[in-house]
C-alpha cells in the first residue's frame, strides 16, 4: 500500500548492489534497483482499486490479501532460510507484533476508502512518513530533522483541505471521517515500520519478517472479522479474482520489489520514486473509478505530497545522489 525509504541507509547503495538473494527472478530485479522500486510503487498503487472492485468487507479484504500474498512470501522466505539460516528469535517476535499493527493499518484503510475514496485514502495513509519520524523522536530519542518540522504545518493544512472543511463539494461519503481513518491508518503503518526496524535490517532476507507479519495479519483480521460478524469466508468468484490480484501485487510482489531496491539505491532516490505511489493512486482512481475530489481537496493532496517531499527529499542530497547514481536507465 505505502512504503518508505527511511529503512534504507544512503551508504548501503554500493554494498547492497553486490548482494545476491539466492532466488533467480528476484536477483534479476536486484540488479535493476530503480526498475524494481518503480514497479513496486506501481503494484502498490493499484491496491485500493483491487480492493474496491472486490466489493467485500474490510476484514474479508484484509484476510484474503494476506492469504493470497503469503505463498510467494513463504517461498522466498524458505529460500532465504536455506541460504542464510533462520531468522533470530527477536526478529520473528517483533515481526509478529508488526503483523498486529498491520491488521489495524489495513482495516482502517479499507474503511477510509469507503468514507473518502481510494485516492484520498491512499494519500492520507502516506502520512506515516512524518509519523515515523515523530514516534522515533518520542520513543527512540531520534530528533526529527528541520525539514520534517517544516513539513508538518504544510501537511496538516493539506489534511484540513482534504477533510472538506475548506471549500465545497468535497468528494466522499464522509470526508471528515475518512481523514480520521486515514490518520489512524498512518499511525498503524508507522507502528508496523518501526517494529520491523527494531527487529533489525537483514537485507539478505527481506521476505522472512514480512511473511511472519503477514501470517499474524491473516489470523488477526480473521478474529476481528469473526467477532465483528462481517467476515465472508466464501466470497463470490468475481470477488476472488480481484482479491488474488490484491494479495499477489500488494502484499508480496510490491513489497519484495521495493524492499530489494532499498539497500541498492541511495535512500533519497527511493524516496523520490515512492512519492509517485500516492500520485499514481489518485490518477488511477480518477480514470478507473471516476473519483472526482473537489478543487480544495486536490489542493490538499498537493500540500500533503509536497510536505512529504520536503521531509524526505533533501534537494542537496538528491542532486548528489543523481550524480553518484545517474538514472539515465532503469537498470
Amino acid at each position: 500500500m505505502h512504503e518508505t525509504a527511511d529503512e534504507a541507509d544512503d551508504e548501503a547503495g554500493d554494498d547492497g548492489a553486490r548482494l545476491g538473494l539466492g532466488f533467480g527472478p528476484l536477483d534479476w530485479f536486484a540488479a535493476r534497483p530503480r526498475l524494481a522500486a518503480l514497479l513496486g510503487a506501481i503494484c502498490i498503487s493499484f491496491s485500493g482499486i483491487f480492493y474496491l472492485n472486490a466489493a467485500v468487507s474490510a476484514s474479508t479484504g484484509t484476510v484474503f490479501r494476506a492469504l493470497f500474498g503469503l505463498p510467494i512470501l513463504v517461498l522466498v522466505a524458505l529460500v532465504e532460510r536455506r541460504q542464510y539460516g533462520p531468522l533470530p528469535t527477536r526478529t520473528v517476535r517483533l515481526a509478529a507484533v508488526a503483523g498486529v499493527f498491520f491488521v489495524g493499518d489495513l482495516m482502517f484503510w479499507h474503511h477510509a476508502i469507503a468514507a473518502v475514496g481510494v485516492g484520498l485514502a491512499t494519500v492520507l495513509g502516506n502520512l506515516q512518513v512524518l509519523i515515523v519520524g515523530f514516534i522515533a523522536w518520542l520513543a527512540l530519542g531520534e530528533r526529527p530533522s528541520r525539514a520534517t518540522l517544516l513539513a508538518l504545518p504544510i501537511v496538516l493544512l493539506g489534511v484540513l483541505f482534504i477533510s472538506g472543511v475548506v471549500g465545497s463539494g468535497a468528494y466522499g461519503a464522509a470526508p471528515g471521517l475518512g481523514v480520521l481513518l486515514g490518520i489512524l491508518t498512518a499511525f498503524c503503518y508507522a507502528g508496523y515500520l518501526l517494529t520491523i526496524r527494531l527487529g533489525g535490517r537483514d537485507q539478505r532476507r527481506p521476505a522472512g519478517p514480512v511473511a511472519t507479519a503477514t501470517t499474524v495479519t491473516l489470523v488477526g483480521a480473521a478474529i476481528v472479522g469473526l467477532v465483528g460478524g462481517d467476515l465472508d469466508l466464501r466470497p463470490a468468484p468475481s470477488s476472488l479474482v480481484w482479491l488474488v490480484l490484491y494479495g499477489v501485487t500488494s502484499q508480496s510482489l510490491g513489497y519484495l520489489l521495493i524492499s530489494i531496491s532499498l539497500p541498492r539505491l541511495p535512500a533519497v532516490i527511493v524516496s523520490v520514486i515512492l512519492l509517485a505511489q500516492p500520485v499514481i493512486s489518485v490518477a488511477l482512481a480518477r480514470v478507473l473509478l471516476g473519483e472526482t475530489p473537489s478543487p480544495a481537496q486536490l489542493v490538499g493532496v498537493g500540500l500533503v505530497i509536497g510536505g512529504i517531499a520536503i521531509a524526505t527529499v533533501p534537494v542537496g542530497r538528491l542532486r548528489a545522489g543523481l550524480t553518484r547514481d545517474p538514472a539515465g536507465d532503469l537498470g
